[in-house]
């Protein structure tokens, strides 16, 4: 049964973190094309796009952390320290996506509907940004996965 319970937390971590990260990556160099070629509307609605899979994403994103308590809580593993990293690394990425990412994202929308400038300074920090997310959800997957410590036998 542990082992139900973890690959399904390890199942819906990818299913509901995977999509932000990759439409997180495309959103930068997307809006950097668009912006170079000026291609126009086909370009505006992708990048709106790209935006809206981050924004419902990191919504559904919010069971990972629910699922990961209860089979933590199943198994028995609260206090371990590769759980309490994963649940630090989990909180900071979160911050990173809601305060930084998603911000960034809606600004350089709303330069692009606005017909504003787009500098290449703004998609640069957003890529960052995004780097250190997809970073950190690296991580908390392989402690995840690994359970550096762990004496479950799962």
């Amino acid at each position: 049964m542990t082992k139900i319970l973890l690959s399904l937390h390890v199942l819906a971590a990818i299913i509901a973190i995977g999509p932000v990260s990759v439409a997180a990556s495309m959103f930068p160099p997307t809006v950097r094309r668009a912006w170079a070629s000026e291609s126009g509307i086909s370009a505006t609605a992708t990048i709106q796009l790209l935006h809206r899979i981050c924004r419902v994403y990191a919504g559904i994103g919010l069971a990972v952390p629910i699922l990961g308590f209860a089979t933590a809580s199943y198994m028995g593993v609260l206090e371990s320290g590769w759980l309490i990293a994963s649940i630090i690394l989990t909180a900071v990425a979160a911050g990173i996506l809601v305060f930084l990412v998603l911000p960034s994202q809606d600004k350089l929308l709303g330069h692009i509907n606005g017909n504003g400038t787009v500098e290449r300074s703004h998609t640069a920090r957003l890529a960052m940004y995004t780097g250190f997310f997809n970073l950190l959800w690296a991580a908390v997957t392989v402690l995840m996965v690994v359970r550096p410590g762990s004496t479950t036998g799962a």
